[in-house]
């Protein structure tokens, strides 16, 4: 968290406060999530304009106006936000401030999993990242999990293998797709990858639509909340009722992380 819907509302809401303005003033009170450590990041921002923001995965990429870059990870409770300048009290956990013509950006993470990546000209946000869920195709997903047999849930959530999805969402497209979290990614036949891809694809246009999904942490860069939660099918919702079969739905523990399911609908 946040996982693709969030970053992209993010990058959707933020665009209108900075695109085209210029760069008046930028304090990095973290110099610590910086990469690489002892760039002078202020200086490098000064007087520069936002041309463009795009997401990557979940990286936020902001592109200035002399051919430079750089992005955002926001970690696991990493906020973006635009407010009117001036701002007299810095709210806690900020690590950077940008100023801008009548617009203040903030970036706060009280636990410090995201961080700022300085890519210059020539360095790129797709190290690392596999292709994008909403654009991926079936054979191409087939290939990429057919070289891994761990459990498809681990597997999905290899950035990559496949950039953007995360916890909630992996658990959600399972579902969709009616497949076991812990089914071995290279043992899923080629009409359960086609349903899965669909179902990627599926669950994450409804929450780009409902503007993500707000459990604790995640709000825009205008403080609004998603509302893709209440439309969950089991993400968050152990012990309760599925919304197909009324089968409780269970959790369980898989690579650190809580797996979401229901055991009729996705049986193994």
């Amino acid at each position: 968290m946040p996982e693709l819907p969030e970053v992209q509302t993010v990058v959707d809401t933020l665009r209108p406060a900075i695109l085209n303005k210029r760069i008046t003033k930028s304090l990095l009170h973290r110099p610590d999530i910086l990469r690489p450590l002892g760039l002078d990041l202020p200086s490098h921002l000064l007087g520069r304009v936002f041309l463009d923001i795009s997401r990557r995965g979940k990286k936020i990429v902001f592109q200035l106006d002399d051919g430079n870059r750089f992005y955002i990870h926001l970690g696991m409770t990493g906020r973006l936000t635009a407010s009117p300048t001036p701002s007299a009290n810095r709210l806690p956990h900020t690590h950077l401030t940008i100023e801008l013509q009548n617009q203040r950006i903030d970036f706060r993470d009280p636990r410090r999993f995201g961080g700022i990546w300085w890519l210059g000209q020539t360095g790129s946000p797709d190290e690392n990242l596999g292709p994008e869920p909403l654009t991926i195709r079936s054979p191409e997903l087939a290939r990429r999990l057919a070289k891994t047999s761990r459990a498809i849930k681990s597997a999905l959530l290899d950035q990559s293998v496949i950039a953007g999805l995360g916890n909630i969402y992996v658990d959600e497209s399972l579902f969709r797709a009616g497949i076991h979290p812990l089914t071995p990614a290279n043992k899923l036949k080629p009409s359960q990858i086609s349903q899965l891809t669909r179902a990627i694809k599926s669950t994450l246009r409804a929450a780009l639509q409902h503007r993500g999904s707000t459990l604790r942490d995640y709000f825009d860069a205008n403080g609004d909340p998603g509302g893709f939660k209440k439309l969950h099918a089991v993400y968050d919702r152990t012990n309760e009722k599925c919304r197909k079969c009324k089968t409780p739905i269970k959790r369980i523990v898989l690579g650190g992380r809580s797996t979401h399911f229901c055991p009729r609908c996705q049986s193994r």
